[in-house]
């Protein structure tokens, strides 16, 4: 063999070696805060997008801080998808590693949908972070990532929004079914109480009446004045049971429920998703684990 076929070879074999990094090069790496909107980012992004999970399954998001696996992650990330409207404190520090040039998307702050604000707490009357426990919220995240991976991935716009549609259609779906499941409970059981007041995108879509024992999780959870108010409330308005959600401890609302002598029942998912054999791994197994939780625990009349 010749030097140059001997060169031209070697080159074409280095070739080959390095196309699986090219084309992973060429693939977007996003980065989602926490596991609910990674959920979200996947029905949109399938298999063409690589999708990172900040604070992972199980983790309160509102109080995770970043690991190195984090920022090694970030170091190389394209684009940052979080919520917004304070949900994560931390994400200043996702500012300080992520590259000048990598966008940050607050999906609640660019949704076309209406926020309510904190019903008590230290962020009373500040807009409430948990969009997505609306469907219709849900629905209008989709948008927002959509038109962002398409602005990065142009040549993929088309397949991300006809996968927003396509998800905007089973959001649909299940918003009636929620609506369907939690049609037997009367009106005179719709109070729906937590430790932390993030069900009210949940509760004006469905038509409860809802707060918590404090207003987002990062701020003191229990404090004294918090269970006195809670604690005067329930001596006058006695809900079929009172919730606790799966990252929150529920010694704060066991203690209420032993002085009240309601049930307790729980726990209800709010910001995480459970692991993937749990009854919330998906978004739609949320909102339906959920539904089914309110149902049995406020569908019968209570009894005197």
């Amino acid at each position: 063999m010749t030097k140059r076929a001997t060169r031209t070879s070697t080159l074409y074999c280095l070739a080959l070696c390095l196309l699986p990094q090219a084309v992973w090069a060429d693939t977007l790496k996003v980065a989602a805060s926490f596991s609910i909107i990674g959920d979200f980012v996947r029905r949109i992004a399938d298999d063409d997008v690589e999708v990172n999970v900040i604070a992972p399954i199980g983790s309160d998001v509102h109080r995770w801080e970043l690991t190195p696996p984090n920022v090694l992650a970030l170091e190389d990330t394209d684009i940052v998808f979080y919520n917004g409207y304070d949900l994560e404190p931390w994400l200043r520090h996702v500012r300080a590693v992520i590259h000048d040039d990598t966008p940050l998307v607050a999906l609640a702050e660019r949704a076309h949908f209406a926020p309510i604000p904190v019903p008590t707490g230290e962020y009373e009357g500040q807009p409430d972070p948990h969009m997505w426990m609306d469907p219709q919220g849900a629905a209008a995240y989709l948008d927002v990532i959509a038109d962002t991976l398409a602005e990065h991935d142009p040549d993929k716009a088309e397949l991300y929004h006809r996968r927003a549609e396509e998800a905007r259609d089973v959001l649909a779906d299940l918003d009636r079914a929620i609506k369907e499941r939690l049609d037997g409970i009367p009106y005179t059981n719709r109070t729906l109480i937590t430790s932390e007041a993030g069900f009210g995108y949940f509760a004006r879509a469905y038509e409860f009446e809802h707060t918590g024992i404090w207003g987002m999780n990062q701020e003191t959870w229990g404090t004294a004045r918090a269970m006195a108010r809670m604690s005067e409330r329930l001596s006058e308005q006695r809900p079929p049971a009172l919730f606790y959600e799966s990252t929150v401890a529920e010694i704060h609302m066991d203690a209420l429920a032993r002085e009240t002598g309601l049930p307790l029942a729980g726990p209800l998912y709010l910001d995480t998703l459970s692991a993937r054999d749990g009854p919330a791994f998906n978004y739609p197994a949320l909102l339906r684990y959920n539904a089914d939780l309110l149902h049995q625990a406020l569908g019968g009349a209570r009894s005197e």
